[in-house]
């Protein structure tokens, strides 16, 4: 058979099927084809391991496997999220699955190809040349985004859009992302239904949803996701956006069923299990929560897609079952990370709320109050995140029902709710984190009250004319608080009013300065590092230093591979 292109014998391939002999006959047939290199895996978990620490040109997938644990769908939904597919690779899942949903999942997530079974030599050829093709059609966009020139790469989608070029459908979907991740809402929001009008693709208007979101228009975007769902009720992506937004309105029970149906549609995803069982733990279901993390860590510990904050709220739902062994388990996996990542603030703390678990389990209640006091002096500082006062939250309130005598405890409390009350999502987050101690639940939700309360009376001093007083009192609060709502809403009320105030320049550095100390914390914390901001978008890569992984990405490959 002659070569499919001219650069094909320097491509390396990678093959997924546990099926021998239908592994065998792709193989073969690539090496007809003239790709150099080919590497055969039998399991799903192995070729995510591959993908991880190497890269491929070409990836033949097959769609179901023997063991029925991950589909060749959840391994490309995973990668897809973790960014773990350069724009080069040409994915191409195998199926012998006809039907229109499952084949347009697997082009739509893909977007490559799909091949159906049985399939000959010259139609999988034909699939590959037309994927490669279209990457060097569109090559000077995949350049630009590599080179982190995003409003160029934009641009080029835009012009190919416009004049409707070949594959123009492909790089509106690439440029609506790109606008997205710019914070050009509208100008993305344009281009989805400009895309919308001419194709009724389900990501474009999950594209909609995701410009309304970003513009702060969640009744509109929730409007967008119900019709949406309506119509597309197995486009799981849509209810991952759909309970982003239940999370930020605080609506967590709601967010968790939507969460349920993510995951039901897409039952060995890493990503998605994690993000159920996260809810599950917030909203007080320890059961379930328990369940679903144990069976991502089951499935995903050694995954970059997996994030170790699993581990942490599974520590917790095994102190409360009193589980000593599957608390240690939680304990050495945690440290075996740290050991790999010694550098993460992150695991660091990670490693020490199962520590104090496991010694509080153990009745070390002098080393256990000497921990939380260390945890304590760092509530304040800028890099302490919502994330991290939620464990710590969670811990306190745990240990406290568990009958430990913490004179500080509700300072502590009181200290985290003033400063990350600032949203209805992160306020119930916190609230819910404490839910092990009742007190403690209703003293996060009155510090909410309070960071209301003082945000209208400051307010009112620029509703009776003095808007210098209102960004004063602001400051004031925020300073003592470090609460940046409060920063936010000072910032608005100088953006509206600084040509009355005087001094506006220096009041606007102060609440600058503020706001680059602890305006990276705060925020709805992603329910799993695949991120909720994230949820329902393209996949962009960019280069490999500058793509943002987790802490604990672990990569390792469990098996040497076969090669040609």
């Amino acid at each position: 058979m002659s070569l499919i292109d001219r650069d094909i014998i320097n491509c390396r391939a990678l093959v997924i099927d546990s099926n021998p002999t239908s592994r065998s006959i792709l193989s073969g047939q690539l090496r007809d084809f003239g790709v150099g290199t080919v590497v055969q895996c039998n399991r799903a978990q192995d070729a995510r391991r591959h993908l991880e620490v190497r890269e491929f040109d070409v990836v033949l997938c097959e769609q179901y496997f023997d063991d029925g644990k991950v589909s060749g769908q959840d391994l490309l939904d995973d990668l897809r999220k973790s960014q773990l597919l350069p724009y080069s690779t040409v994915f191409v899942m195998v199926t012998g699955e006809a039907t229109y949903s499952r084949v347009a999942e697997a082009a739509e997530s893909a977007l490559d190809s799909y091949l159906l079974k049985p399939h000959t030599a010259s139609s999988l050829a034909e699939r590959l040349r037309q994927a490669r093709h279209r990457k060097r059609v569109l090559r000077t966009i995949f350049e630009a985004i590599e080179q982190q020139d995003f409003d160029q790469a934009a641009r080029l989608c835009m012009q190919r859009f416009a004049s409707r070029s070949e594959y123009w459908l492909f790089a509106a979907r690439i440029g609506a992302e790109l606008l997205l991740r710019l914070g050009k809402h509208d100008a993305a929001k344009r281009l989805y239904e400009a895309v919308t009008a001419e194709r009724a693709v389900p990501w474009a208007k999950l594209g909609i949803a995701r410009a309304e979101i970003d513009e702060g228009n969640l009744p509109r975007a929730t409007r967008t996701l119900e019709s949406l769902i309506c119509e597309q009720p197995s486009y799981a992506d849509a209810y991952d956006v759909m309970g982003r937004v239940q999370v930020e309105q605080g609506n967590l029970m709601e967010a968790l069923e939507t969460y349920r149906s993510a995951s039901d549609l897409t039952p060995n995803s890493i990503a998605r299990l994690q993000k159920c069982g996260m809810l599950a733990f917030y909203v007080g279901d320890r059961e379930m929560a328990a369940k679903l993390l144990e069976r991502a860590a089951l499935i995903g510990i050694k995954s970059k897609t997996f994030d170790f904050q699993s581990l942490v709220l599974l520590a917790f739902t095994r102190f409360q079952q009193r589980d000593t062994k599957g608390l240690q388990r939680c304990v050495d996996d945690l440290a075996g990370a740290l050991e790999r990542v010694p550098e993460s603030t992150r695991l660091q703390r990670f490693a020490a709320i199962a520590r104090v678990l496991n010694l509080m389990l153990a009745r070390q209640v002098g080393q256990v109050v000497a921990e939380l006091k260390t945890m304590a002096k760092s509530v304040r500082e800028p890099h302490f995140d919502v994330e991290a006062a939620c464990n710590l939250l969670a811990l306190v309130a745990q240990l406290t029902a568990a009958e430990l005598n913490l004179p500080d405890a509700d300072s502590w409390v009181e200290t985290l709710a003033l400063r990350f009350c600032t949203s209805k999502g992160v306020s119930e987050l916190l609230a819910s984190a404490s839910l092990a101690h009742a007190p403690h639940s209703d003293l996060v939700r009155q510090c909410h009250a309070r960071i209301t309360t003082l945000a209208e009376q400051s307010l009112n001093h620029s509703l009776n004319g003095d808007p210098r007083a209102a960004v004063k009192s602001l400051l004031v609060h925020a300073g003592k608080t470090n609460n940046t709502k409060l920063m936010d809403m000072a910032k608005r009320v100088l953006a509206r009013h600084a040509g009355t105030i005087a001094d506006a320049a220096s009041l606007a550095e102060m609440a600058d300065t503020m706001l680059q100390r602890f305006g990276a914390s705060t925020g709805v914390p992603p329910l799993g590092r695949a991120g909720v901001r994230d949820s329902g978008g393209l996949s962009l890569r960019t280069d490999a230093t500058t793509v943002a992984a987790p802490a604990a990405a672990l990569p390792s490959v469990s098996a040497e591979p076969v090669e040609a």
